[in-house]
């Protein structure tokens, strides 16, 4: 395959505002912990890495709707029916809009919860019920933007994602800094500032995808809209993701609270070390995306082979730009800790764990394009396995190495972690397209 063949090229042009606008979600994240970093103590950093943790596992086992709607508008788009395309987006929409308001109705019992698996200080735990308490206004908004993101996405419409992640992440990151340093509000500030931009952001996904709406072919039509078929497939598709999702958050919430576990201190170097890490896969997910949109079409139009040609595509860019990304963080890691802290502690912490970020991209660059693969073509049981496998995996070496290396043993799993989602979902795609049986699958599901 040629460096300028054609399907690299269509990738490329799908994946290059993705990776912009994916970065600013992360590096969201990273303004936040600087500026509550900057705060006299560590418990309010403290805080708002457990409320992220919180935000992020709710969001993600939900905002398995994000890649379930892309995969099924990719497919239909792909089969040139404007009818269902339209369809794909109203009926998750109105799904994540009854969620956000069920979550928001579940405050309480959501932070006892958390404070329940966390463990945290008395200080921490303070700081965090506010967190939680502002922050979870903006459910609705949230949940409908994934819609809204994913639609846009199936649609192959990148551009426009591009335009709403990074307006809304920029808004709130001007407001965090306003909030904290101008009015003095603390936690409670970020968490207004997040709630502020996601209704935001919601209002102009909204205006965005009406454009899109209107040059799909055909008209809207309620009877293929409340279709029982197609709402069945739908939540099959979601019911595999959501299962997927949470096995996945699992990881995350067991790396968060065996952090906890270890003091203020390592708490804070892994939440400013896994910021790193988010900015990386947000950065490779670009690629994952793309491809779940080309596999998504190759899928709607029965194409084995185009869905091969995806799948190359999104490996030769997610390959390149793992070592590139491994190469920025293993020369400016020091400086992005310093950035991100002025604890001296949590600085020389997070310095001592650093080739750990170095790894990461290597091997998470393989897991996030099969996801994006697998997504696409709507072969979600697939995920939902690989998921559950991964995830016994790393707690099964979580306990006993984290017991003997303490903090490196953790971080030790998580590499353990990435490699058997890629592993496992590797040896699938192999095994089915093999079969001819990748894209069958695919559009029966």
């Amino acid at each position: 395959m040629r460096l300028l063949d054609p399907r690299r090229v269509e990738l490329w042009r799908l994946a290059w505002p993705l990776i912009l606008a994916n970065c600013t979600v992360p590096l969201l994240g990273m303004v936040d912990t600087a500026v509550v970093g900057h705060l006299p103590d560590p418990h309010h950093l403290g805080a708002v890495a457990l409320g992220a943790a919180t935000f992020a596992t709710l969001y993600l086992v939900f905002a398995s709707v994000r890649m379930g709607t892309t995969g099924l508008t990719a497919q239909a788009v792909g089969a040139g029916d404007g009818v269902e395309a339209r369809a794909c987006l109203i009926r998750p929409l109105g799904l994540a809009l009854a969620l956000g308001v069920g979550l928001i109705a579940c405050r309480e019992p959501i932070v006892r919860l958390a404070l329940w698996v966390f463990q945290p200080t008395d200080a921490v735990a303070g700081e965090f019920a506010v967190y939680v308490g502002w922050r979870i206004v903006s459910a609705p908004a949230a949940l409908a933007t994934f819609v809204l993101l994913g639609w846009l996405l199936g649609n192959h419409d990148t551009k426009s994602q591009f335009v709403l992640l990074v307006t809304a992440n920029a808004l709130n990151a001007i407001l965090s800094v306003v909030f904290v340093f101008g009015f003095g509000w603390g936690v409670a500030g970020v968490a207004m500032a997040t709630v502020i931009a996601e209704y935001a952001g919601l209002a102009l996904g909204c205006a965005l995808a009406a454009r899109r709406w209107q040059r799909l072919p055909g008209t809207f039509d309620r009877v293929v809209l409340g279709s029982a078929e197609r709402f069945r497939r739908l939540f099959r598709v979601n019911g595999d993701l959501v299962v997927r999702t949470l096995f996945l958050e699992a990881v995350f919430l067991g790396f968060a609270a065996m952090s906890a576990r270890q003091g203020e201190v390592l708490l804070a170097a892994n939440a400013i070390l896994l910021n790193l890490i988010l900015l990386q896969a947000y950065a490779l997910d670009g690629f994952a995306f793309a491809t779940e949109a080309l596999a998504g079409r190759a899928v709607g139009r029965g194409s084995q082979a185009e869905l091969d040609e995806a799948f190359r595509a999104g490996a030769f860019w997610s390959a390149g730009f793992a070592m590139l990304i491994a190469l920025v963080f293993a020369g400016g890691g020091t400086l992005m800790v310093a950035v991100l802290t002025g604890i001296d502690e949590v600085r020389a912490a997070a310095r001592l764990f650093l080739p750990y970020v170095w790894c990461v991209p290597l091997v998470g660059a393989w897991a996030y394009l099969f996801d994006g693969l697998f997504s696409g073509a709507t072969q979600t049981r697939e995920l939902r396995n690989g998921s559950i496998l991964a995830t016994t995996v790393f707690f099964g070496l979580a306990f006993p190495l984290a017991a003997v290396f303490a903090n490196h043993g953790l971080w030790l799993a998580m590499l353990g972690f990435l490699a058997t989602r890629a592993l496992w979902l590797a040896w699938r795609y192999r095994r089915l397209s093999r079969e001819d049986g990748f894209v069958l699958a695919g559009r029966a599901a």
